[in-house]
């Protein structure tokens, strides 16, 4: 009797490091697998609310808070499809008197949601980096291009963490542009700043030092997204978890050696093979790394950073994110 591969869904954003699941070029070993390519904000809201794939891309954040449901309805293998160095990502009101990071002490500062990773790196950074505390600016929720977006999931926040939603019919981005608030912590440009508004800039103009500053001296680059199974799948067939981080291993490698492809290049940036060896000068030749044992420390960071920020009931240690038989490095 010949055996059928397992059927699962997999939902993602089309990343270059991904590309070869979803055209098939890689095939997880005993999966046929319906790659969804979503934007992430769709995915996270459809796997929280609904669970409504098998696998799927997922905010680091979001995922640590899920596992403080009983029962904890993900689990994760350490893929990061989505990591980021978040300096660039605080924008300002010109006219809040914001010159330097000590500056937004006693500032409104908005950000789409409290629990969003960026949101976390952020203010772990400013906190450990430049001495912000947490709780030393008000925070206002809510959607930066259009109104009435919600947290995702629930929070229970400390009484010194003081976070007001905005109104119905507002929006973050506006609002940082007339001073409403005077500055916002996000993942995407606000289009008040792509469209050169003189009332707002950047914290850090200069954020590509500063951020290659920071790695220096941290050796961390932020992780954003992971990947997670839901957990009757995995307890069903456990083994899924080991063929999806082989297969997404895989698909990675493809995207690193398409970076050095200069016969004719496959992202449209013409220094593309200068950046990509600039990058290699400051990071090290795997510099997106996969895998438990080079992330562990990165982990660690945020793990704090979210039970600091009244998001974890406790710290977690980084071991307990993972299914137990990823921690394991193999090669491919």
């Amino acid at each position: 009797m010949i055996m059928s591969d397992l059927r699962l869904s997999m939902a993602c954003w089309n990343y270059d490091r991904t590309k070869a699941l979803m055209d098939g070029t890689v095939k997880p070993d005993g999966i046929d697998l319906i790659y969804l390519s979503l934007p992430v904000e769709e995915t996270f809201f459809r796997m929280l609310r609904h669970h409504e794939f098998d696998i799927a891309e997922m905010s680091l954040s979001s995922y640590v808070v899920s596992l403080f449901q009983e029962p904890a309805p993900f689990i994760a293998i350490p893929v990061f499809p989505s990591r980021f160095f978040r300096h660039s990502c605080i924008y300002i009101n010109k006219k809040s008197g914001i010159r330097e990071p000590k500056d937004l002490i006693g500032k409104r500062v908005g950000t789409p949601e409290y629990q969003m990773t960026a949101g976390v790196w952020i203010r772990g950074i400013l906190a450990d980096h430049y001495g912000v505390p947490i709780d030393s600016v008000e925070y206002f929720t809510g959607g930066e291009e259009e109104p009435g977006r919600p947290e995702k999931l629930p929070l229970h926040l400390p009484k010194n963490i003081h976070i007001t939603p905005i109104g119905p019919t507002q929006t973050l981005s506006s609002m940082l542009e007339n001073g409403e608030i005077d500055a916002l912590y996000t993942a995407r440009m606000p289009s008040c700043f792509a469209s050169n508004s003189p009332n707002v800039g950047r914290l850090f103009p200069n954020y590509k030092a500063v951020e290659q500053d920071y790695f220096r001296k941290t050796g961390i680059f932020p992780i954003m997204h992971t990947v997670v199974i839901r957990r009757e799948v995995y307890n069903k067939y456990p083994w899924v978890a080991q063929s999806m981080m082989k297969a997404l291993i895989q698909a990675q490698k493809q995207a690193y050696d398409e970076l050095y492809q200069t016969a004719a290049l496959k992202i449209m940036l013409p220094w593309l093979v200068s950046e990509a060896e600039e990058t290699q000068k400051v990071m090290g030749r795997d510099f997106w790394p996969y895998g438990f044992e080079a992330n562990e420390s990165t982990l660690s960071v945020f793990l704090r950073y979210s039970y600091e920020q009244g998001l974890s009931k406790r710290q977690l240690s980084p071991k307990e994110l993972f299914a137990p038989e990823t921690l394991e490095t193999f090669k491919i």
